[in-house]
């Protein structure tokens, strides 16, 4: 399992004194980042390729609080992948000091052309680079369908309700 340790620092306290929010989304994309470095997703990679990542969304569940003073660790398996690799989703699950479980999100994202700002698959050698993450059991091949599985479409309204 890919993992990551922080320290919880004064700034990722919220007012209730524990780790804020924030911070969870913080020490995610950090280890998504560094699992991305390590694999051959590195900025140089990504500029040749013309390629970013991009979030679709974060469900994070919260199981209990945990505070400053030990370490955390962050987990990061592959729950899907589409064929092409334009489609992923992640699990990252949170632990303390103990081994316990205090949170756990579930996060889908996608690569985008940076030139055409559409997205887009990955190419081969990026796509094996990507899929040597764990994979969790239930992991699945992810279809654009996929993406839209929680049913959230834009709503525009008038402008001037805005005013």
């Amino acid at each position: 399992m890919y993992t990551k340790e922080f320290e919880i620092r004064w700034s990722d306290i919220d007012a209730n004194r524990h780790l804020a929010n924030t911070a969870y989304i913080n020490f995610m994309s950090h280890t998504r980042m560094g699992f991305l470095m390590e694999n051959g997703f590195g900025q140089k990679d990504l500029a040749k390729h013309n390629l970013g990542p991009v979030v679709f969304y974060e469900h994070v569940y919260y199981f209990r609080e945990v505070f400053a003073g030990e370490p955390v660790k962050v987990s990061l398996q592959l729950k899907g992948l589409s064929e092409d690799g334009m489609y992923f989703e992640f699990v990252h699950n949170f632990y303390d000091s103990k081994g316990r479980n205090f949170a756990s999100c579930e996060m889908m994202g996608g690569w985008i052309d940076l030139k055409a700002r559409k997205l887009t698959g990955l190419p081969s050698d990026l796509i094996n680079n990507f899929d040597s993450l764990p994979h969790t059991e239930d992991f699945k091949v992810l279809t654009k369908e996929d993406t839209r599985k929680h049913g959230r479409k834009p709503q525009d309204i008038d402008p001037e309700l805005l005013k």
